[in-house]
């Protein structure tokens, strides 16, 4: 596969995520009511998507090192299109959280696959490299899919928001049939007995710096999914932003992020990756804390909001790459696993989180405000602390 294709598929697989939460946060409100739900329940479609997601990446992961990337991938692929017919046509509220539960562990196959892909192909600071790429590609698609999900929603009703994404997933699949070539090198034939399996776990749980770019992955999406999970409700209930108009400022997040994946790939042969996650630790503790501050001193607005997130999210384009290829770096014959393992602990962080939000949701811009302050907090202190400790033998 030419490296451009690498990247078109990267981008495909790793965009499967904000497609699934992003094209479908401006039409949340309007199917909130449709169903006549409570919040909780709205925040159920996320959250449970996302725990989905990150479980069954601790299945995926292992079976991609058996099998291959390929066959879980259309096995992946192919569930998710199924999942995304059904949560379209959900009757009730209830058959929508089963539809997104069953899309999170498809969803599962798709980013966790990529992930290890990276490894499978590249050198730990080539593949941050890479995967920035890829994530620049996340990120482009990311930026259409919140005007995209507010310009349906608004025009033909939230389930056509819910049918874009099984015309997504089709595509991929499609591109993944015709075009994927198998990246791993030498099958493990025992990656799912039990003993290999719990061993495998065992070895990758104890290294030190799986743990420390696992912080620093997982605090930096806590971060974001904060936003995710309650900035419908807050700018479209609170604010009074008509949905086309939240989709294109959830746009402008996406085109900051791609900033940030950019600078990523210029920042990485000047200083490696250890200085530049935290270089752009600075950024973000500095979008955190104003945000902070702001939501202290009264200033509860969108500018309030999106100003200080747009340094936030250029430090979470650093931020992901090379956290998300450090944490798989040093296990190149157990990359399915690892990467299983980084994507549940993220995922894990985002159940919290949202369970938090479904909790702390009052009508006001606090919790949001709130939250990315904690979480920049907690990626400046893993970008400064233990990425710096433990993070130097993903670089080679």
């Amino acid at each position: 596969m030419s490296p451009a294709l690498i990247v078109l598929i990267l981008s495909l697989l790793l965009g499967l995520q904000p497609v699934t939460t992003d094209l479908y946060l401006p039409a949340l409100p309007a199917l909130t009511e449709g169903f006549g739900a409570t919040l909780p329940q709205a925040q159920l479609t996320l959250t449970a998507l996302l725990l989905a997601f990150g479980i069954s990446q601790l299945v995926w992961g292992p079976l991609s090192d058996r099998f291959g990337r390929r066959p879980v991938l259309l096995w992946g692929l192919g569930a998710y299109v199924l999942a995304s017919v059904l949560s379209t046509l959900a009757p009730t509220m209830e058959w929508l959280i089963v539809g997104r539960v069953l899309q999170g562990a498809a969803m599962g196959a798709a980013v966790m696959c990529a992930r290890a892909i990276v490894r499978d192909l590249y050198k730990p600071v080539d593949g941050a490299r890479i995967m920035s790429k890829g994530l620049t590609g996340l990120g482009i698609i990311a930026c259409t899919s919140g005007p995209l999900g507010g310009l349906l929603s608004g025009w033909a009703g939230w389930r056509m928001a819910l049918l874009a994404l099984s015309v997504f997933g089709a595509a991929a699949l499609a591109l993944v049939l015709w075009r994927f070539q198998e990246t791993v090198k030498q099958k493990n034939p025992q990656a799912l007995q039990p003993a290999t399996l719990l061993r495998t776990w065992r070895e990758i749980l104890r290294h030190p710096t799986f743990w420390a770019y696992s912080a620093l992955s997982a605090a930096s999406y806590g971060g974001l999914f904060t936003v995710l999970a309650s900035s419908s409700f807050i700018f479209i209930d609170v604010l009074g932003v008509s949905r086309p108009s939240y989709g294109l400022i959830m746009s402008t997040v996406s085109l900051t992020y791609i900033a940030g994946t950019i600078a990523c790939r210029r920042l990485l042969p000047r200083l490696g990756v250890r200085r530049s996650v935290a270089l752009a630790a600075g950024f973000t503790l500095t979008g955190g804390t104003l945000m902070g501050v702001f939501a202290l001193a009264g200033l509860h607005n969108g500018w309030a909001i999106m100003l200080p997130f747009y340094l936030f999210m250029l430090a979470h384009g650093v931020h992901q790459p090379c956290s998300q290829s450090g944490a798989v770096g040093p296990f190149p014959y157990a990359a399915g696993a690892a990467s299983a393992l980084n994507g549940f602990l993220m995922a894990l962080v985002s159940f919290g989180v949202g369970a938090w939000l479904g909790a702390a949701m009052d009508g006001t811009v606090r919790p949001l405000m709130y939250g990315v302050w904690f979480w920049s907090v907690m990626i400046a202190l893993s970008a400064w602390t233990v990425v710096q400790k433990h993070g130097k033998s993903s670089e080679h």
